[in-house]
């Protein structure tokens, strides 16, 4: 249950953060065999951010690519059965490429990503896989033979920096602890931040939900926690605003009939009004001196 309820949480959090560079297709079947790819992602021509707003995340997703995300480190069948979804998908676009009188080149077929919270020195060295030595990739993503197009991920030996926030977020213990902590102090503009909270807080909900919690479920409660707090408040917050801005609406359509422009772009001013003195100023005062009050200069 809690490799379900993380897969579900992976695939919504990694597209809310790759629609922004291109198109995201989740649990994609692949051909023979019935199989899923967690996260299929192809790089749109003209994103709608920069890739270097999402780090080595962005970095991953100048190409196109496969990611499969793993809550507990994966075993070396699973992983051989990651590498048999990347097979099968090139073998059906090569085939689509055919058809379509298009062809592929060796760099337009996808990259696989396996995120795995740690990567054991055997597992690494098991499938031939290496740092990068070229120095276009920091520490902790491990990189099989050329041909193979095929990368194990540590998120635990990443650099703790923004550049490898979104990807830590996936980790685990305290690697998941700080990325959460570095994802609530960003700036409340932060074009991620507000989607991301949310996503983290329903998986919080979600795992919270089951029963019989074993430890790794409580561990990943209280990581999230301090996520689902702040989302929390300020979902209460927002609600209660959005009720005193329904109040104000209704008095004003109430004493003026409708709600034209003029006074409609005054209600946003009106709601920076102490509650103990918006009701009395919007019953007393006339139209013309609201509008004068709190309309813009």
């Amino acid at each position: 249950m809690t490799r379900t309820a993380h897969d579900q949480f992976a695939k919504q959090y990694l597209e809310e953060l790759l629609a922004y560079l291109g198109q995201v297709q989740t649990s994609r079947d692949v051909p023979s065999e019935v199989r899923q790819i967690d996260v299929y992602f192809v790089p749109a021509a003209t994103p709608s951010t920069a890739p270097e707003t999402l780090g080595v995340l962005g970095q991953m997703a100048s190409t196109t690519g496969l990611f499969e995300v793993f809550r507990n480190p994966p075993t070396p069948v699973e992983i051989r059965t990651c590498k048999l979804k990347l097979y099968s998908l090139q073998g059906d676009l090569l085939r689509q490429a055919r058809r379509e009188k298009n062809s592929l080149g060796e760099s337009d077929l996808p990259r696989l990503w396996v995120l795995s919270p740690s990567c054991s020195e055997r597992l690494v060295n098991g499938f031939g896989a290496q740092l990068d030595q070229s120095g276009n990739w920091i520490s902790g993503i491990y990189f099989m033979p050329e041909f193979e197009k095929t990368a194990l991920v540590a998120i635990d030996q990443l650099p703790a920096n923004l550049n490898t926030l979104w990807l830590r977020v996936l980790g685990r213990g305290a690697t998941q602890q700080q990325a959460v902590n570095e994802l609530l102090s960003l700036p409340q503009g932060h074009p991620f931040r507000r989607n991301l909270l949310e996503i983290l807080s329903n998986w919080r909900v979600n795992v919270q939900l089951r029963q019989n919690q074993d430890e790794e479920n409580r561990e990943l409660i209280m990581n999230l926690s301090p996520a689902y707090l702040e989302w929390r408040e300020a979902t209460l917050q927002e609600g209660i605003q959005q009720e005193r801005k329904q109040r104000v609406q209704e008095i004003l359509k109430f004493r003026f009939g409708s709600i034209d422009e003029e006074l409609a772009s005054i209600v946003e001013a009106l709601l920076q009004v102490s509650g103990e003195e918006l009701t009395p100023l919007l019953l007393t005062l006339s139209r013309e001196d609201l509008l004068q009050r709190f309309g813009r200069s």
